[in-house]
């Protein structure tokens, strides 16, 4: 049984955790209004350009002068997969769940014969997947957002995959994230960014399919357009992803604070109990050592 001071200690040592866990809290909590703001702000343009190019793929099907960003390389034998998660701990499932997606992800594509290629984006997915699949990584991307996801960040990403995909490195990109729903909830996501398949349900919404006429001309329109798009696709996944993290350790931190208070409560009790049976004892002593007199 622990000794009185033991316990006084133990108090202590929650007490100062406690205060550590609730500090992290409202850090977390202040900056996920920023990040869910700027994720929030960033969905209609990347859905937009992501509809449209899909209603592209569809109109160019089959046509020998359409990019190969965006009709894909005619095979699905080489997949690149993107794994964003979080530099720091201390949140929850949240880099769990993508890396236990992406294992998942894996596992189906080389059981189908699939050639494997990872990219991790943050800190925690890369040393979690490195033991198991370390064989796949081919680059990796650490420290992003450290002041906040800007499009730059999200444009160097963007530049090594697309020099992956010029150089033959692989035939279907998709990134796999957390999309952000609320403070409490992530959406692991899997969004295949090249090329760029929309399923012909989605016309329906819409009615006909579109025709574009292009001016001055096709390829120098396309060219301009898919490397920013994949750009915008994956600057949302980092913004989706970064609010999804502070909505993860906000909650995260949230239920720790309240279990060191349950403890804290606890070791009260077992303390002002252990006391009381000392004194208890000790008067016990006093009083047979006064009638032993």
């Amino acid at each position: 049984m622990p000794s009185l001071k033991d316990l006084r200690l133990r108090i202590v040592s929650v007490k100062s955790t406690r205060k550590i866990t609730s500090a992290m809290k409202m850090v977390a909590a202040s900056k996920l209004r920023r990040a869910q703001t700027a994720a929030e702000a960033a969905r209609p343009f990347a859905e937009r350009m992501e509809r449209m190019l899909g209603t592209l793929a569809q109109s160019l099907a089959g046509q020998s002068g359409a990019p190969r960003m965006l009709t894909g390389s005619g095979s699905d034998q080489v997949q690149l997969i993107v794994a964003v998660t979080a530099d720091r701990g201390l949140c929850g499932g949240f880099n769990g769940s993508i890396v236990r997606n992406v294992k998942l992800m894996v596992s189906e594509l080389l059981a189908k014969g699939k050639t494997v290629k990872i990219l991790p984006v943050g800190r925690k997915g890369r040393e979690q997947l490195k033991r198991d699949y370390g064989q796949y990584f081919i680059d990796g991307f650490e420290g992003l957002g450290r002041r906040g996801i800007t499009f730059p960040e999200a444009d160097s990403v963007a530049s090594r995959i697309s020099a992956l995909f010029d150089d033959g490195g692989f035939d279907v990109c998709t990134i796999v994230y957390n999309r952000f729903k609320s403070a409490i909830t992530q959406e692991v996501t899997r969004q295949q960014v090249i090329p760029f398949p929309v399923p012909e349900e989605k016309f329906k919404e819409f009615g006909a399919k579109p025709i574009y006429e292009f001016e001055p001309d096709e390829e120098g329109i396309l060219n301009a357009i898919l490397p920013r798009n994949l750009a915008t696709q994956v600057f949302r996944s980092l913004l989706e992803s970064q609010a999804s993290e502070q909505g993860a350790r906000m909650t995260a931190m949230d239920n720790a604070t309240r279990n060191a208070g349950d403890m804290i409560n606890g070791l009260t009790i077992k303390y002002n109990r252990s006391r009381q049976a000392q004194i208890t004892k000790e008067l016990i002593e006093i009083i047979s050592g006064a009638e032993a007199l």
